[in-house]
């Protein structure tokens, strides 16, 4: 290869390898920003979700508490209590009660033994807190992800820092040889960046 023409390669390699380096470390950024937020949402999800699974776990001891004060009162044949303790059933629990009844437990052995083994018996809280944690769940995994592409392209900005590196030499090598074989390693290097930058997924900023 003539001097003139490494001279151009040499140029052209090294304007190619800065765009793409550029590229891929602002790409870089951009996943790790949304690695950031990925974690962020599912922290504010699992938080949401403790308190929707805490305030079900009181909604259940309110449940529990007045059913076993029913049971006592109707163990007591204080019929008067009783009535006093179902008016008071929240409504979540109104539907397993009667579903549970509807099963004659006092006569049947084989009936649910309390109505919170009934599929009649669902607290809109717990489903919130089941949701938010899939939620989470979902946040984590596109944070590892994002996390995961960040990298992918750090190890693109490697080898593109490698080929502008490579062609920075080549002017610095004295023999055609030597500065020829430099050359064409910052151009393996270059495409082989290249090539794994179009496998890589770009995030576009909203």
């Amino acid at each position: 290869m003539t001097e003139r023409r490494r001279e151009l390669t040499a140029a052209v390699l090294l304007a190619f390898a800065t765009v793409a380096t550029a590229w891929a470390a602002y790409q870089a950024r951009q996943w790790t920003g949304e690695q950031s937020q990925g974690y962020s949402r599912a922290t504010a999800a699992r938080i949401e979700g403790d308190r929707a699974a805490a305030f079900a776990n009181r909604q259940v001891q309110i449940d529990v508490a007045t059913f076993i004060a029913w049971i006592d009162a109707r163990a007591q044949d204080r019929t008067a209590l009783a009535r006093f303790y179902r008016a008071r059933f929240r409504p979540e629990f109104q539907p397993a009660f009667a579903a549970w009844l509807a099963t004659r437990p006092l006569q049947d052995g084989a009936a649910a033994a309390t109505p919170f083994a009934l599929p009649q018996y669902r607290l809109a809280s717990t489903r919130r807190a089941q949701h938010l944690e899939a939620t989470a769940a979902a946040a984590s995994d596109g944070a590892k992800d994002a996390n995961e592409r960040a990298d992918n392209y750090m190890l693109a900005v490697v080898l593109c820092a490698s080929s502008l590196a490579f062609a920075g030499f080549t002017v610095k090598v004295g023999a055609s040889a030597a500065a020829s074989m430099v050359l064409g390693l910052g151009c393996l290097f270059l495409l082989a960046a290249l090539v794994w930058i179009t496998t890589l997924p770009v995030h576009v900023s909203t």
